[in-house]
């Protein structure tokens, strides 16, 4: 298979990678499904944006460039026809590691998001959300979820959210590192595709 025909593929798989973060991270504006009146009542790693901009928009961009990577019709340079395409693979290294940092900053964020805990009422009068857990206490021991009074099912939306932008940006992760090996192969040998058509 041609470096570029796999690096085409890894574009295909990253594309919706990147939909699926921005929707999770989107949906945590959300908290239990609902519209809080109060922004402050909203867990703080939500604003952090790693879903949006780790997972999503900085992802985009080397998804394009391995999309491309495939149609790449440069004829080389200073005579050697695969001068360009070795070239071409080469920025395809440096945008996948871009979108490796993006993807890591979106598991940092969601890592702390989930051993931070969720924002929530404690009270039923649902009003001035605090932090009732420490350390991420509450991920083995499922009855202090009691003192989470709302929004919603706050807790489960917060750990589904989070475990969801966790595992695609270790994914992420792993596509781009599979790129840069591509990469570095198709800089050292090589397209095994003539660029010029020849």
């Amino acid at each position: 298979m041609c470096t570029g025909s796999f690096a085409k593929c890894l574009g295909i798989t990253l594309l919706p990678l990147a939909v699926i973060c921005v929707i999770s991270n989107i949906m945590l504006f959300f908290p239990g499904g609902k519209v809080l009146d109060d922004s402050g009542d909203i867990t703080e790693e939500v604003f952090y944006l790693g879903g949006i901009l780790g997972s999503g928009v900085v992802m985009i961009f080397p998804a394009l460039v391995f999309l491309g990577l495939k149609n790449n019709d440069c004829c080389g340079c200073c005579g050697n026809e695969s001068c360009g395409k070795c070239f071409a693979n080469f920025g395809s290294i440096l945008f996948a590691l871009a979108g490796a940092a993006g993807a890591a900053y979106s598991v940092i964020v969601s890592c702390v998001a989930i051993n931070h805990g969720p924002k929530c009422f404690t009270t039923d009068e649902q009003i001035n959300a605090t932090y009732p857990f420490a350390e991420g206490n509450y991920l083995s021991n499922k009855t202090l979820w009691d003192y989470c009074k709302g929004p919603g099912d706050v807790i489960t939306w917060h750990l589904t959210l989070f475990c969801i932008l966790l595992v695609t940006g270790l994914v992420q992760i792993g596509l781009c590192a599979f790129q840069v090996i591509n990469g570095l192969i198709g800089t050292i040998c090589g397209s095994c595709c003539s660029c010029c058509g020849d």
